[in-house]
């Protein structure tokens, strides 16, 4: 009896998903941008570094496309959206949260920011029809109180100004309404290009206001300030925003945003590890709920059919 000859079939290919390296890059890069945003407003008054940084943004990813002739696929409506958003997630967002980070530390910076989720979660579900399922609130819940144990542990401290802290409070809420507006608006087109037209909207509208209200002559040009600016342009502006838009189209307005709870503790991490600010442990004591906050709100919600 002869025996057939055993074919080997080769096992199917498993598709690399590459999220949660996206995810954990924008999570880097977002969180030490705190820290790159303290050192450049301690050597630059805000205003001037956010106004170049975006500037010089823009610049370069619009200059990179013309350069590879990229196709341009967006309407003037399109166009007018990205701007838009460009004021309100850069030179908003970022105007505000850099005065404040004059007067706050940038553990306690990054750490306010990242309530993002909070009212993304409640604005999403009033405007965009996500769905607020116990979950998502028993995790945004658990947000809530890790970052507000954290905050009233370094506010009893009493390193941080309140005049930063409203400043701060302020960024969130421009973030919190230029991360609706994206979901809401849902502008198409290259992100690559929505980036570089928010980048340089946003320069466009703080450089007069920079160069009436801030003093140049308060620059102290160091390398220490030329190197946060190199990553405030390249890792921050450009990088990480269109990680951050990425994700907004890939998840929803409340799962994306809630990565935010993540950026206190790597926010504090790095501000320690490059600035020497103190952690106490009770600071670390807050990241348990929140690092469980993030699993129950980004956690894919499961089918009747399928075992939990």
């Amino acid at each position: 009896m002869s025996i057939a000859p055993s074919i080997a079939i080769p096992a199917p290919r498993t598709r690399f998903n590459a999220l949660p390296l996206y995810i954990g890059l924008f999570c880097l890069l977002w969180s030490f941008a705190f820290v790159a945003g303290k050192i450049g407003v301690t050597d630059c008054p805000p205003l001037i570094l956010l106004a170049a940084r975006f500037s010089l943004a823009g610049i370069l990813i619009l200059g990179a496309s013309a350069f590879r002739r990229d196709a341009w696929r967006l309407t003037w409506r399109e166009v007018a959206i990205f701007a838009i958003l460009g004021v309100a997630n850069n030179a908003l967002y970022l105007g505000l949260g850099y005065t404040g980070l004059k007067s706050v530390s940038a553990g306690l910076g990054g750490l306010i920011v990242s309530a993002n989720p909070v009212f993304t979660a409640a604005l999403a579900a009033l405007f965009l029809g996500e769905f607020m399922t116990w979950r998502k609130v028993l995790g945004l819940l658990l947000g809530i109180v890790g970052v507000g144990f954290i905050v009233w542990h370094r506010m009893s401290v009493g390193t941080d100004s309140l005049h930063g802290i409203l400043f701060t409070l302020a960024s969130l809420a421009s973030i919190v309404a230029g991360t609706i507006l994206f979901k809401l608006f849902a502008p198409r087109g290259s992100l690559w290009i929505g980036n570089g037209i928010q980048n340089l909207a946003a320069g466009i509208v703080l450089t007069p206001i920079a160069l009436t209200f801030a003093d140049a002559s308060a620059i102290v040009p160091s390398a220490r300030l030329a190197l946060a600016f190199a990553y405030l342009v390249l890792g921050g502006s450009i990088l990480a925003y269109l990680l951050w838009f990425h994700l907004l189209k890939v998840c929803g307005a409340t799962a994306a945003s809630a990565y935010h709870f993540l950026m206190p503790p790597l926010g504090m991490f790095f501000a320690w590890l490059v600035l020497g600010e103190h952690v106490a442990f009770r600071d670390m004591l807050g990241i348990v709920p929140v690092a469980l906050g993030i699993y129950l709100v980004t956690r894919p919600a499961v089918s009747r059919g399928s075992k939990a």
